[in-house]
Formats: C-alpha cells, sequence, structure tokens
C-alpha cells in the first residue's frame, strides 16, 4: 500500500499551488474589497472583476475544468489524483472558481456531459464548460423532509410538446449569480410506481415565465454573495419536452450518478478549510501573550494543536481512500466510505474552526478573520448533500449486513 502522490499527482499540486501563491492568494484583499464596495451599494449579486481576471489567467495555464474525470473535457484526472487538488481549492472561497471547479456548476456538468443529449450539451454544456455562464441545482424543498428525496412534491406533467412545472424549492444555490442560465430541476413525473421511480430532472432556464425567486437565504447571517442560495416558485413553467434529462422516471439515477464526485470535492475542499483554520489558530497562538506567556505555550493549546493535526490526517486518508474506490469499483461499491467522510470531514473542520475561535477570543466572531464565515459554511455540510442522519444510516446497515451470518450451505449428498 503506497500512500505518497503519484508523480502526476506531484505535477498537478505543483501547478495548483504555484498558481494559487502567485495570483489566488495575493487577491483575497482584492476580493474583499470588491464584495464589500457591492454590499455597500446594495448589491452584493454582481460579477466579481477580480475573479474573472483569474479565471483567464487559470484557463490560459490549461488548469481549467479540473474535475472532469474520464472526459474529452477535462484534464484526464481520476478521481484520486484530482483530490489533493481540491483541497488546495479548499483554503480561498472563490478559489475553485477560478479553475472552473465550482459547485453547483461541476455537478450539473457532469450531469449534462454523462446524460445530456447532443442538443443539450450544445446549448448548456459547452458555455459552462467555458465559463461563460453559471448554473443552479433545485430539488430540496420547503414544505417537505427533503432528506428524503421520494417526499419532493414538485411536478413535472406532460402537456403535449412541453412539461409544465408547479412547485417550491429552497437552498437553490447559484440562483443568486447574475450568469445563472440553466436550472437542474428534480420533480416527479408519475404518482405511480415504485417511489424511487417517480421523479425526473428537467432543464429549466433562469428566465423562463413563471421562474420567481421568492427570497434569497442567508447562512448563519451571511448573504454568501455572489453566488448564494434562493426559495424559487416554479408556477406553470412551461417547458419544452427536449429538455428533459434522460427520460421520465430516471431522476434518482442520474442524482446518484452526480452525488458521489461531489460529496468528494466537498469533502477534500473541507480539508483544505481545516488546514487554513488550524494556520490561522496557529499564527494567532504563536503571536498572543497571555498571563505571562505565548498563548501556544499553555498546555491545552498544545493538545487542541495535536488533535486538530491528528484529526485532518486522518481524514484526508480516509476521502483519498474513497476517491481511490471509485475510480476503481465504482461509486455503489464505495457507498460506505464516500458516506463515512460526509460525516467525518465537517465535524473534523467545524472543531478546529471553533478552536480556532476560541484562540482568537473576541475577534474570533467577528469577520477580521474569516473563521465565523468558514464555520457558517462547514456547519451547513453537515445538512448538505445528505444530513449526517441519513449517511450514518447507510453505514449502520452496511454493517448490519456484514455482520449477518449467511445460510449454511445444504451438505452434499
Amino acid at each position: 500500500m503506497d500512500f505518497d502522490y503519484s508523480p502526476r499527482q506531484k505535477e498537478w499540486m505543483n501547478r495548483v499551488g504555484a498558481f494559487m501563491e502567485q495570483h489566488i492568494y495575493p487577491a483575497e484583499d482584492v476580493y474583499t474589497a470588491q464584495m464589500t464596495e457591492a454590499r455597500e451599494k446594495g448589491d452584493p449579486w454582481i460579477v466579481v472583476p477580480v475573479v474573472e481576471e483569474l479565471k483567464a489567467k487559470a484557463k490560459k495555464q490549461s488548469l481549467w475544468n479540473l474535475f472532469l474525470n474520464e472526459s474529452e473535457y477535462g484534464a484526464g484526472l481520476t478521481n484520486l489524483e484530482y483530490a489533493p487538488l481540491c483541497e488546495m481549492m479548499g483554503h480561498v472561497g472563490f478559489a475553485s472558481e477560478v479553475f472552473n471547479c465550482s459547485a453547483p456548476d461541476t455537478g450539473n456538468m457532469e450531469v449534462l456531459e454523462r446524460y445530456g443529449s447532443p442538443w443539450q450539451q450544445d446549448r448548456w454544456l459547452a458555455p459552462l464548460l467555458a465559463g461563460e455562464i453559471r448554473s443552479a441545482f433545485l430539488m430540496t424543498e420547503p414544505a417537505v423532509a427533503s432528506s428524503d428525496a421520494t417526499n419532493i412534491e414538485t411536478r413535472i406533467e406532460r402537456r403535449g410538446d412541453h412539461y409544465v412545472v408547479n412547485g417550491t424549492k429552497w437552498w437553490s444555490s447559484g440562483v443568486g449569480d447574475p450568469r445563472c442560465k440553466v436550472m437542474i430541476v428534480m420533480g416527479k413525473t408519475t404518482l405511480d410506481g415504485d417511489r424511487h421511480s417517480q421523479q425526473s430532472q428537467i432543464l429549466v432556464e433562469r428566465d423562463a415565465p413563471g421562474v420567481e425567486v421568492r427570497r434569497m437565504l442567508p447562512v448563519f447571517g451571511y448573504d454568501d454573495a455572489p453566488h448564494g442560495h434562493a426559495e424559487v416558485v416554479l408556477r406553470d413553467v412551461k417547458v419544452p419536452v427536449e429538455h428533459l434529462l434522460l427520460g421520465e422516471g430516471r431522476g434518482f439515477e442520474i442524482a446518484q450518478g452526480r452525488l458521489g464526485p461531489g460529496r468528494i470535492h466537498h469533502c477534500m475542499r473541507t480539508i483544505g478549510v481545516a488546514e487554513r483554520a488550524l494556520g490561522i489558530m496557529v499564527k494567532r497562538l504563536l503571536s498572543r501573550e497571555a498571563f505571562g506567556k505565548k498563548i501556544a505555550d499553555h498546555s491545552i493549546w498544545e493538545q487542541r494543536v495535536a488533535e486538530a493535526r491528528i484529526s485532518i490526517d486522518m481524514c484526508r486518508l480516509l476521502t483519498l481512500k474513497a476517491a481511490d474506490m471509485m475510480d476503481k469499483v465504482g461509486n455503489k461499491v464505495a457507498r460506505t466510505e464516500i458516506a463515512e467522510i460526509k460525516v467525518a470531514a465537517p465535524r473534523m473542520a467545524l472543531k478546529i474552526i471553533d478552536d480556532a475561535i476560541q484562540a482568537w477570543g473576541g475577534g474570533g466572531v467577528t469577520t477580521d478573520s474569516g473563521l465565523a464565515r468558514m464555520y457558517a459554511s462547514q456547519r451547513t455540510l453537515r445538512i448538505a448533500d445528505g444530513p449526517d442522519e441519513v449517511h450514518n444510516r447507510t453505514i449502520a446497515r452496511l454493517e448490519y449486513g456484514r455482520r449477518v451470518p449467511r445460510p449454511a450451505r445444504a451438505a452434499a449428498e
């Protein structure tokens, strides 16, 4: 068992790492200033100029669409090869977009690349791959427990050469971006038959008549601009038949193909966030004094820093194992490991961020350190892409299955 990164991984890590050092970290203050100015003007839902400048540079260096594996449109990286690059991007909130590797576009591009018709790919996949437009994914609903996606109530009803969509969605990430042109909407095309075959996914244009953004949803008080999360009402939205993805009743099939890679991406970015938080914490501990000595010299902080390092390294190894299994045996076989990292990574990051906030004292709960926003974002991940309880249920049931004794074979006659 080789735990070292391959030469190919190291090459890509060096390229992405160099770009982060030369361009992205120096741009953090510029990004903050541009977003602050937009908020002061009352409209934070903007295309951030510095991000567009960085995107052009990344594209020129072929650091683009790195997440797409087994695809002519990506860099040809496996899930395992992409994982440490995703961790690097996690250090800075806007970094993923610079490389055209940010959610929900990544998942939507995977869906269109795997399941979209040639017409759908020309219409939406091509500009998404080029970073010219953004997209959104609409599944969860305020009126039902959406952790069980069979509960969704949005209807997609066939009427002649159109479907008519009615329903209310929320946590529709990306809708606030002014470049959002298309939304993948999950709803029911039938109420009959198997409950996992009632759902379908359909492409709805953001500016289609009947699409109403009721409100943008704050996250622990943050607006999450410039992309944000919206509550969206779909009222008698007419959508051409050719906008349906793959076929009626195949919504869950599409969702399962999308979720495995997306969870790997979330977890690796989360590890990057945890590394950044640990760095912020250590810098604070080494620069401040209390009761006659540096805070770092108080034993409680040695304990917390050590536990942070252990937790990050454990989660990284578990996530890399999941990515490797996805590459070798597929998402279905790796579902235990995927579920494990989805539970473990946000919990780990939250503990480290919380300790970092404690190290900063009053400064930790302001916007000065960036830790409060980190905490809000990571706490949300314990719900996004399935709450902890759903993933723990999967892990437990698979464990039960492993422990149940198999029936004894009949004796040979």
